[in-house]
């Protein structure tokens, strides 16, 4: 291996231990991309409440000492977006005393298998072939607009538990970047959050302490090069593009946020009406 390998390693993979996480959240050692959402402004003046909605990356890999600061939150329900092939390749969630835990795949195990085994196993043609040219970031536009349109029952289902009686919550997928991402930006549209805040908080995932780690197969330098990294990225960037591209799908389903989710979602006035009660203040 050459010299510079660690190096280019860590860099890319973000250490857990040597990323300086800021002082107003905790440094949790092996629970990527955790914080808290309250705070972010509504339209109407209010604000989202500290301490009943949290997102981060899985919890396969929690230490005892993440697991115990987890359990402090008092935490309801986590809801875990990963399906069975993310759960095979990292591992259930640790269990937490009391928590309800409620698997919600956003994706389908089969679903582009052989698209991520390249992403791990392929060489740099290969990936060349599925990813160069913008394809990779066109495949995440996609995937997100699919999300929005075809997971209607999922989210309906988080934002009506969420309503009755399901807080404080976490929500998380593999990195808690995508499938988090679009779960809490469609929950905070719910509560009338402005769009800015969405994305603002939707973009603190590519800060480096909370970027998901690369995994690529083998060691050799080759497997991590600038070249291969650059390809990658766009998989395991936050951006704003894709973010954009859901709410366009919502304006071009249902013409609005608010049809979406009457329509789309089937919320009664109601329930949005005790979703704001229970996570405003």
């Amino acid at each position: 291996m050459p010299v510079d390998e660690p190096r280019r390693r860590a860099e890319w993979e973000e250490s857990f231990v040597t990323q300086q996480i800021p002082s107003t959240e905790p440094e949790l050692a092996r629970v990527r991309n955790f914080r808290d959402v309250g705070g972010l402004p509504t339209v109407d003046g209010r604000r989202v409440r500290h301490g009943v909605l949290f997102r981060s990356g899985h919890l396969a890999h929690a230490t005892d000492e993440d697991a115990a600061f987890l359990t402090s939150l008092g935490l309801h329900t986590i809801f875990d977006f990963r399906n069975a092939a993310d759960q095979k390749l990292e591992g259930p969630d640790v269990e937490l005393p009391g928590v309800r835990n409620v698997n919600l795949p956003l994706s389908d195990p089969a679903d582009g298998a052989e698209f991520w085994k390249m992403v791990r196993d392929g060489d740099l043609d290969e990936l060349r072939s599925i990813l160069a040219d913008g394809k990779g970031a066109d495949r995440m536009i996609s995937s997100y607009r699919l999300i929005i349109k075809e997971r209607t029952a999922e989210h309906s289902q988080v934002l009506r538990a969420l309503a009755d009686d399901s807080v404080p919550a976490l929500m998380h997928c593999a990195a808690g970047k995508d499938r988090a991402g679009l779960s809490v930006a469609v929950t905070l549209l719910a509560l009338g959050v402005e769009r800015d805040a969405i994305l603002d908080d939707y973009l603190k995932s590519n800060a480096k302490h909370r970027r998901y780690k690369v995994h690529r197969s083998g060691s050799s330098a080759s497997a991590y090069s600038p070249e291969v990294m650059e390809l990658l990225s766009p998989l395991f960037d936050a951006r704003a593009e894709y973010l954009s591209a859901a709410f366009e799908t919502v304006e071009e389903t249902w013409g609005g946020v608010d049809p979406y989710l009457e329509k789309g979602l089937g919320l009664t006035p109601g329930t949005r009406e005790r979703l704001r009660e229970r996570l405003l203040d």
